[in-house]
């Protein structure tokens, strides 16, 4: 449990058939002291939307489907197999410029969301941002 002194078993995850069962915008896989796992699926025609995290690096690592990644003002077209990592403090974006869902995962650290929040929708993930449910455990 985080924050109780005990180790942590092992998670395991087969992370490409996990991302890609989940219809869910995000999901919360794992939630450490450090970091944190979390999978998104982004519908074609949708984006995560514009946003900066001030004190959270992010890596990204795409399982299907195809996009584009702007990142600090440059924007690469991104697929499975992809990876981007995006500094805390920089701008980005992610946008489904595909026909099929694109399908992630990605590293937060520090943890960035509610440990194991579950948002369906990109809507239901800001309404909870916005309203304040979905701040990270602190440590």
């Amino acid at each position: 449990m985080l924050g109780t002194g005990e180790p942590y078993g092992m998670e395991h995850f087969t992370i490409a058939t996990v991302a890609e069962k989940s219809a869910d915008f995000r999901r919360v896989l794992w939630t450490g002291e450090h970091t944190q796992l979390v999978i998104m699926t982004i519908p074609p025609d949708g984006e995560i939307g514009e946003e900066v995290h001030e004190e959270n690096d992010q890596i990204l690592s795409f399982v299907s489907g195809v996009g584009k990644a702007v990142v600090g003002g440059s924007t690469k077209k991104v697929a499975a197999g992809d990876v981007v990592v995006v500094p805390a403090g920089t701008k980005h974006n992610f946008l489904n410029d595909g026909p099929n869902p694109l399908v992630l995962y990605t590293v937060y650290g520090p943890p960035d969301h509610a440990d194991g929040a579950v948002h369906h929708t990109k809507e239901e993930a800001d309404e909870a941002e916005e309203s304040g449910k979905d701040e990270p455990p602190q440590g």
